[in-house]
């Protein structure tokens, strides 16, 4: 489950285990997947059988995808009316249509969600005047806290906006076959900086 779509920078508030957060890890590193879609449209994405069809919106990821174990997903945006609020994310090892009473029921589940992570994240900020406390503790392999600061070294370096900021991150990550996390550590580190002239 992530933070995604409000004013919180995108963050994962939790995963089930290490193969949910590769997955989300992948879609964040490489800026396209299914949760994109399902933020973009609001609508539920429903991957029964991931392996055996093409993704034009998101070929990157679905080429990352063969190298784990996911054969379905199926994600849902949580959002509230005109509020997006976050996204759940849910795999499976075989492929399977989730029928349509399993369907109800995630429906049901992620309207409850998204009320619980609103509720979290509005406690959050009432407390602390920000929504940076809904995230993963900093020393959390699910925090982002890193990549955020990262992001704002590479805006000033570059002189850039934070959306480009995280962009370069990420082409970079790509290029160097990496994540986003390490090449955040490296910038954080100032073992690696950017500017215009030689990015």
């Amino acid at each position: 489950m992530s933070v995604f779509g409000g004013a919180v920078p995108e963050t994962v508030v939790c995963a089930t285990d290490s193969l949910a957060a590769r997955l989300d890890e992948l879609q964040f590193d490489l800026g396209e997947g299914p949760r994109w879609e399902a933020a973009r449209t609001r609508l539920p994405v429903l991957e029964p059988r991931i392996r055996e069809a093409a993704h034009p919106l998101w070929p990157i990821f679905s080429s990352a995808l063969m190298d784990t174990a996911v054969e379905a997903l199926y994600v849902f945006p949580l959002t509230l009316g005109a509020l997006d609020v976050g996204i759940v994310e849910l795999y499976s090892r075989t492929p399977g249509v989730l029928d349509r009473t399993d369907r109800a029921k995630a429906l049901v589940l992620a309207n409850e969600t998204a009320w619980n992570l609103l509720d979290r994240l509005l406690r959050v900020q009432e407390s602390t005047g920000n929504g940076d406390a809904v995230a993963a503790p900093r020393t959390s392999p699910l925090s982002r806290r890193e990549i955020h600061q990262a992001t704002g070294m590479v805006l000033v370096q570059m002189n850039v906006t934070p959306t480009d900021a995280l962009l370069v991150l990420r082409a970079h990550a790509f290029s160097q076959g990496k994540t986003v996390r390490t090449i955040a550590g490296e910038v954080v580190a100032r073992s690696l900086q950017f500017s215009p002239e030689n990015d």
